[in-house]
């Protein structure tokens, strides 16, 4: 992979429980289309769905893959996913330290064993 094929990508996802957060943490990680996926505590979301001000617990997720991997990664948590409008939301920091941008690179290669 070139540099810019291991540039860092942090994906937000938000679920409506734990047990859908852990299943798509481990699969995205398993599948090695993420090298981290932290789920965090819930959180409250209100937002407008279909006309009517809505407000539901979530789980928010943050699923760390690189640049080469990122449609991959992004197409399998839809697939996952259970809402019909899943909040699927890529940032490309800027910076990341580069160890940790390695590391990610390393742990979503395919076919690697790190």
């Amino acid at each position: 992979m070139n540099g810019s094929e291991t540039e860092l990508r942090l994906v937000l996802s938000n679920v409506p429980d734990e047990a859908v957060a852990a299943t798509i943490a481990r699969a995205l990680v398993d599948e090695r289309l993420a090298a981290c996926v932290n789920v965090l505590g819930a959180c409250r979301s209100i937002y407008r769905w279909r006309g009517v001000v809505e407000t539901a617990n979530e789980i928010p997720l943050l699923v760390k893959t690189t640049r080469a991997r990122h449609d991959e990664c992004v197409r399998r948590l839809a697939a996952l996913h259970p809402y019909d409008v899943p909040e699927i939301v890529t940032l490309a920091p800027g910076q990341a330290w580069p160890a940790y941008a390695q590391w990610a690179a390393d742990q979503t290669a395919p076919g690697a064993d790190c």
